[in-house]
Formats: structure tokens, C-alpha cells, sequence
């Protein structure tokens, strides 16, 4: 059972923003040879799903 909780933080702490990182990259690339198409602006939205980059951080007190 721990062992599954270590693999799910795994996948939250690690694939996740990489995802998000690649989708952005990926977006920009498109982007600049293209220009702005359907399919670069829905990864560029992906990735701000995953991982938005201007993220407000909570304070708690």
C-alpha cells in the first residue's frame, strides 16, 4: 500500500511538470514555425492545466 502512495508522488512530483514542460515546449516550437495554430494553442492550454506558470502560492496563517 505505501509502496503505491511513493509511485502516485512519483507521478505528481516528476511526469507531471515534465509533461507540462514538454507541451510548452512543444507549443512554442509549432508556434514559431507555423505561427499560431489550433493544436499550438491546445497544448499551450494543457499545459497550463498541468502546471500553470504563474501559479499563486497559498499561505496558511
Amino acid at each position: 500500500m505505501i509502496q503505491k502512495r511513493i509511485g502516485q508522488w512519483a507521478v505528481m512530483a516528476v511526469a507531471v511538470p515534465l509533461a507540462a514542460a514538454g507541451a510548452r515546449r512543444l507549443s512554442h516550437t509549432l508556434e514559431a514555425r507555423r505561427g499560431s495554430t489550433g493544436v499550438s494553442r491546445a497544448l499551450s492550454k494543457g499545459a497550463d492545466l498541468l502546471r500553470p506558470q504563474k501559479a499563486k502560492r497559498r499561505r496558511f496563517w
